[in-house]
């Protein structure tokens, strides 16, 4: 688990083909990686990944191609900046909220304006994903916890003040600039438990219109 508040940002080293997987080396900059053992989790970009190998100034880490297809990581390339943080203990301090490191799916940056001395972001996420954002919930883009300041359909809007534009890859965005989703976990558990006993049909894929309106959530 993670706070979604980035410790550093980190530097793709290499990237190498490993058995129709991917074998990643970050370099992770001022992360300190001094209570790091191998097996730990870190999130890059929001990717739950394993350090394999910890040969001091970053570490390495295998990327399945499940990983590749439903994230973000298969645009970086050796010279990326990436987002890096630590798997929380019992004594960290959550100024974020509860991120799992499991992306849900790959959104898109529209547009980015500035907004005093801050900068105004427009998101597309999947059409699948809109059910879970809600305006002032919080949604993790890249592994950073955000605030989700208006929706429109499956657009989201996001106010990034300088200190997050500085401390985080959010700086690196342009129009175009594909990247990682994680939803609030609540939205996915409330989901499931809105389904009561129907969540064991087989084809109990999530709520829809219908199921709302079948029972009562929807009012005519």
């Amino acid at each position: 688990m993670f706070t979604g508040i980035i410790e550093a940002v980190g530097q793709i080293q290499s990237m190498q083909p490993k058995g129709g997987d991917v074998r990643l080396y970050v370099r992770t900059g001022k992360l300190d990686l001094g209570d790091v053992k191998l097996g730990d989790s870190i999130a890059v970009n929001g990717v739950c990944l394993t350090a394999i190998e910890l040969p001091g100034d970053g570490f390495w880490a295998d990327v399945s191609q499940e990983t590749i297809r439903r994230t973000a990581l298969s645009t970086l390339k050796p010279g990326s900046r990436v987002n890096l943080e630590k798997a929380l203990t019992p004594t960290t301090r959550l100024g974020g909220h509860l991120v799992s490191g499991h992306v849900d799916g790959v959104g898109k940056v529209l547009s980015l304006h500035q907004d005093a001395r801050s900068w105004h972001f427009r998101v597309e996420a999947p059409a699948e994903l809109a059910k879970y954002i809600a305006e002032k919930g919080s949604i993790t883009v890249d592994g950073t916890s955000l605030t989700v300041n208006a929706v429109e359909g499956a657009v989201f809007h996001l106010n990034i003040v300088p200190h997050t534009l500085q401390e985080t890859v959010m700086g690196d965005y342009q129009p175009g600039t594909t990247v990682n989703l994680e939803v609030d976990l609540i939205a996915r558990y409330l989901e499931r438990l809105l389904l009561g006993e129907k969540a064991a049909e087989p084809t109990s894929a999530g709520i829809s219109m219908a199921f709302l309106a079948e029972n009562g959530f929807l009012k005519s």
